[in-house]
């Protein structure tokens, strides 16, 4: 049974660079994207670099300062820590399938290569169950032996999930990840679900990295797995300490990040004891440019461990405006004080 240690705050640590050597190596980008993701066609990150290498801050823009302090944490840890030692080299990893129409759906896979494992976002505002169950047939018709798993972002409510996954289950699901947003909401669906004998594995993803207690979804018995994100949980150690807290399989993803961010994702997949599933940290895929000239991208549905360094030129090329480099600056400005011991 999972203890109540990752209920403390865990914010604060005295070893905090300053806000000047944070500011000293500071990049603002603004990366354009080959199809609309969250709603977005340009992701906007920023950049440090630390002793240890680069790290990625990439909080979305409506993120409150005090979750935003989280991904600050985890891309501290990254320029100014490292990471734990690796138990593998070789990560898989799926392929992530936007909200797109079913006709565009080989287009986005080709750019994976290879791939055994795929995601597909469903639930996206404007669009229909029609629209969801034609993509997800759309990928089993390209990958018949591939794992398909959606993600719903809580974007249904109970029996709307139910009804969803009962039909989506036809074409065969690993698992759903976040088909409703409460973790009471979770656990019902996966009820009926079994109650229903429909096989779908239920994955807990906003439950764990938006919740102040992140291992309540595990107390409930809301999920079969659990999907975490480096930077939402503050960084590898942590995130590494609520999966073995939690005591359920986990899935390493991604929070669109760049080849920085990808990188600490693979140091989480990689020091983890066990490695079940295939991980989404894909996506870099679905920019039309990186910050580093060798970008992480899977080769044949697996990346291997490595570091990366941003370029000079790139950082140069894609950087944003000086509106949005403020923007920036004053968000990592706040988010740093909250950070002080």
């Amino acid at each position: 049974m999972p203890d109540d240690r990752a209920r403390q705050p865990r914010n604060a640590f005295p070893d905090l660079p300053s806000l000047d050597e944070l500011l000293a190596t500071a990049h603002v980008v603004s990366l354009p994207m080959r199809v609309k993701f969250r709603g977005i066609m340009e992701r906007e990150t920023l950049l440090l670099r630390g002793p240890h290498g680069w790290g990625e801050f990439c909080p979305f823009p409506e993120y409150a300062d005090a979750e935003a302090s989280r991904w600050l944490a985890a891309a501290i840890e990254a320029g100014w820590h490292g990471f734990p030692s690796p138990v593998r080299s070789l990560i898989p990893v799926n392929a992530t399938v936007p909200a797109v129409s079913a006709d565009r759906v080989p287009e986005v896979l080709t750019r994976f290569g290879r791939v055994d494992a795929v995601k597909v976002k469903v639930a996206e505002r404007g669009q229909t169950l029609d629209d969801d169950a034609a993509r997800v047939a759309a990928v089993r018709s390209a990958l018949p032996g591939a794992a398909i798993r959606v993600d719903a972002n809580g974007g249904w409510d109970v029996p709307f999930a139910v009804s969803a996954l009962t039909r989506l289950a036809a074409v065969g699901l690993e698992y759903a990840e976040q088909p409703v947003p409460t973790i009471e909401g979770l656990a019902e669906v996966r009820r009926q679900l079994r109650a229903a004998g429909t096989p779908v594995l239920i994955a807990a993803d906003e439950s764990v990295r938006k919740e102040s207690d992140p291992l309540r979804v595990a107390r409930a018995g809301a999920a079969d797995l659990l999907v975490v994100k480096v930077a939402p949980l503050g960084g590898v150690r942590r995130a590494l300490d609520i999966v073995a807290q939690a005591g359920l399989p986990a899935v390493v993803s991604s929070a669109l990040d760049t080849s920085v961010g990808i990188r600490a994702g693979l140091a989480l997949a990689a020091a983890l004891p066990e490695l079940p599933y295939a991980c989404g940290l894909g996506t870099v895929s679905l920019f039309t440019s990186d910050i580093t000239l060798d970008p992480l991208v899977a080769d044949d549905g697996a990346i291997r461990l490595r570091d990366v360094a941003a370029d000079a030129g790139l950082l140069e090329q894609y950087a944003a405006s000086p509106e949005r480099r403020n923007w920036w600056l004053a968000r990592l400005a706040r988010v740093h004080a909250l950070l002080a011991p």
